[in-house]
């Protein structure tokens, strides 16, 4: 571990004493068990911060419920990679005033991404004055701490502290499934591409222990768990500063032979930091789905030099092509910025022809949203949300037309198939292939969480349905 990172152990047995401080008063004040809400916003990284935060809670003595009416602490976890995250946030922490009209002991949290921008902070703190906790993304292992003063105090906690980040171990972890696990193996980004705000809010890149992240993982597959995500803002740049022993294929291999039926998946992945030795990590781990999500953004290389993105089109591809000569059963997924700050509409075609050329399975498809505090905040432009709206049609019109292709080659072939739970339908169950594609089929509950064979029968654009073998 980084020893600049780590969260020195005297500050956490401080929080656990807080843990015990809380758990004291709440018997003191409630003759059950005090009821949480906890909603996470955002990504998978925040789902993560979210289930520790839960853990912490659980810890305090608080158990948990699935609507604020009936809460007695309500936890909104943040993110801010869109406007349009910030303002559904915004509308909900308003709809909370009611709450805490009729129950003036509620205490009202916001954390996260969102809140670690000090503009959003002054504005729940003068704008939102029912609020009563407001901490950021580097010190929210100090919840105990937080959820004490609220409570002896009656007065607002306010804790946006910037550093460069941190890693603390050992926190308690409540995960919302029982066969999926979220397991975050590094933290922060340094590539600061110049539409995104996470380097500013998650701070710098900083790696977990291999043998931490191996004995999490451990822990998980003992409990019975068959799908292990591992998590980080760019996964490829884990521990890069060290010997290839310790880096992130070496921990692909490692954790491929744990005993125990189950699949690994991971993301975020930069093409940046993408290496081929990752990619035969890939290919030959046997439980390693042969799925990647590999972000592009844009198919034009000025667009790309002016996101700040490291790579060109060339290299991108050539990555792309290794991987399909590798795996040609591989399925990737991409994410794509329509309409950056200067892109005309010939730079945007080179998008086009990209996706085109690659043949992706899906597409997290974006028209740019402008975030303060970045560099393409302040860039110049002209282009027009409307025109921007027309190219966003022809984008994914083409990637609906290929995804159908996709699609429709996998009629008649079997796959194992995580199942998820129940689909829409008398006695239809959902699931994932390896690939990421979301297949219905029917089937006893009984198989919910485990794997299963499946015959694709009728292949959609999105959705396949099958028959179980």
């Amino acid at each position: 571990m980084i020893d600049k990172f780590s969260v020195p152990q005297k500050e956490l047995d401080k929080q656990k004493e807080y843990a015990e401080m809380v758990r004291t008063v709440l018997s003191s004040r409630f003759t059950q068990a005090p009821k949480a809400f906890v909603h996470t916003y955002g990504c998978q990284g925040n789902v993560s911060d979210g289930e520790r935060l839960k853990g912490m809670l659980a810890e305090m003595g608080y158990e948990f419920t699935d609507t604020p009416e009936n809460a007695d602490l309500v936890l909104y976890n943040t993110c801010a990679i869109r406007e349009h995250a910030e303002d559904r946030v915004f509308g909900n922490v308003g709809a909370l005033k009611q709450y805490k009209k009729s129950n003036p002991d509620l205490i009202i949290a916001l954390c996260g991404c969102m809140t670690q921008q000090k503009s959003v902070a002054e504005i729940l703190k003068n704008s939102y004055p029912f609020v009563d906790l407001v901490f950021g993304t580097h010190v929210s292992y100090k919840l105990p701490e937080f959820i004490y003063k609220c409570l002896c105090t009656g007065k607002r906690v306010i804790d946006v502290t910037d550093s460069d980040g941190n890693i603390v171990e050992g926190i308690p972890v409540r995960r919302d499934g029982t066969f999926k696990a979220w397991i975050p193996i590094m933290y922060g980004c340094n590539n600061f591409c110049s539409y995104c705000i996470v380097p500013y809010v998650r701070g710098r890149e900083r790696s977990r222990d291999f043998d931490a992240v191996m004995n999490e993982v451990k822990e998980v597959v003992s409990q019975g768990y068959k799908e292990i995500t591992l998590l980080g803002q760019n996964v490829n740049s884990y521990n890069k500063d060290l010997p290839e022993e310790k880096r992130f294929p070496a921990l692909l291999r490692a954790i491929n032979e744990i005993e125990g039926d189950f699949i690994i998946r991971f993301m975020t992945s930069h093409p940046r930091d993408c290496t081929f030795e990752l990619l035969d990590a890939m290919a030959e781990c046997d439980k390693v789905a042969k799925h990647l999500h590999l972000p592009f953004q844009s198919g034009n290389d000025r667009v790309l030099k002016e996101m700040n993105r490291h790579y060109d089109r060339k290299r991108y591809l050539e990555l792309i092509e290794y991987a399909y000569k590798k795996m040609p059963e591989l399925s990737v997924t991409s994410d794509v910025i329509v309409g950056f700050p200067g892109e005309s509409y010939e730079e945007f075609k080179d998008t086009l022809s990209l996706i085109e050329r690659v043949k992706y399975t899906s597409l997290f498809t974006f028209i740019f949203s402008p975030r303060p505090g970045t560099k393409a905040y302040d860039m110049p432009d002209p282009v027009s949300r409307k025109e921007k709206g027309v190219w966003f049609k022809e984008l994914t019109d083409l990637q609906e037309r290929i995804a159908g292709e996709r699609t429709a080659l996998m009629k008649e072939r079997t796959y194992r198939v995580l199942v998820e739970g129940e689909a829409k339908g008398e006695g239809m169950l959902s699931g994932r292939t390896e690939g990421n594609v979301i297949i219905e089929f029917p089937g006893e509950k009984s198989l919910i969480g485990t794997f299963t064979d499946v015959k694709v029968t009728n292949p959609r654009t999105w959705i396949v349905y099958g028959e179980k073998v």
